[in-house]
């Protein structure tokens, strides 16, 4: 009996030692995961690591560097800045249609166009310049820590709505009446947390892949690395919202969707790997919005929608926008 003893209160200890430093790695690689480093910092690509940097890779993470914007938009453009409520600035281009090609016609009203995480405002300049041939102003955003915007930090959509929010009061400022938000992904969940957080009041929204929860997320993100969803994706959840000062689990793009009023487009590409088709037919099901339109992509995952099938994209966001 003694030995018994002797061997469980061994085990207990084992496990507590592996729960912690299960713990400690998780947190580890929550910070990373959330913060953007200069390139130099950044971690080398796997094939150019040694074993010291693959070893630190694995129990501490994997730096990402930030990739700044270079400017390669061929349409007539302008840099602007402006500042978030918590003071960063952020960087955006802005093209106003009456100094464009439509000089004689009036701009129909302004898009703001969002990236995903990890990305830049020019991964969007595609999408843009199709809403510019459809005669609208556009405003292509960086997101706090992400392109050439002030930061390092990035909390997947919860303090980013203060950048969404920033967008929207620029584009305010300047009398337009007809404001689009437009939003792949990380900038689609963000303009829901947007719309339930603030007085945003767009005339139509257009939300392409947008994660249910945080925490389905990080689910999504481990399985396209091919990682156990469990019990990482809960230690993750809870390691990355803690250590930016909030409750992750309570970020809920799904709950967000009620406090939709407007007319919204949600698209989704069926090879998704990283968003479902149940977390997206949940956001579309909480839509409170008596004018919503669900568009599948089948030949798409979790990409560029535009490039990927920009026929059926450039038709249905015409008919979206054409719609009263």
């Amino acid at each position: 009996m003694d030995k018994l003893k002797r061997y469980s209160k061994r085990l207990l200890k084992i496990i507590l030692v592996l729960f912690v430093l299960l713990n400690i790695i998780c947190a580890f690689h929550a910070y990373k995961l959330t913060h953007f480093y200069s390139t130099e910092e950044a971690m080398p690509k796997p094939e150019q690591m040694g074993f010291g940097d693959k070893l630190s890779a694995i129990f501490l993470g994997v730096k990402f560097p930030k990739v700044t914007s270079v400017d390669t938009f061929s349409l007539h453009h302008e840099t602007v800045i402006f500042k978030t409520d918590d003071s960063l600035k952020l960087e955006a281009w802005y093209v106003d249609n009456d100094s464009a090609k439509y000089n004689a016609i009036s701009p129909k009203g302004t898009v703001i166009l969002f990236h995903g995480h990890g990305g830049k405002k020019n991964d969007v300049i595609r999408e843009a310049t199709s809403f510019n041939n459809l005669k609208y102003n556009v405003l292509l955003v960086d997101f706090r820590a992400h392109g050439n915007s002030q930061g390092n930090t990035c909390t997947v959509g919860f303090n980013e709505s203060k950048d969404v929010k920033a967008a929207y009061d620029y584009i305010v400022h300047k009398g337009e009446k007809n404001i689009i938000l437009w939003g792949i992904s990380m900038g689609a969940a963000t303009i829901l947390k947007t719309i339930k957080d603030n007085d945003v009041y767009p005339q139509k929204i257009i939300l392409e892949m947008p994660f249910g929860t945080l925490h389905q997320a990080v689910k999504g993100r481990l399985k396209i690395m091919h990682l156990p969803q469990e019990p990482f994706a809960n230690l993750l959840t809870f390691w990355g919202g803690t250590e930016q000062g909030f409750w992750a689990f309570q970020f809920n793009p799904i709950d967000y969707a009620r406090k939709v009023k407007c007319p919204t487009l949600l698209q989704w590409g069926t090879n998704d790997r990283r968003v479902s088709e149940e977390e997206t037919t949940a956001i579309f099901q909480h839509l409170s919005s008596s004018k919503k339109t669900f568009v599948e992509y089948k030949n798409s995952g979790h990409q560029s929608l535009c490039k990927s099938e920009n026929e059926k994209w450039e038709l249905a966001i015409e008919t979206f926008l054409s719609s009263n």
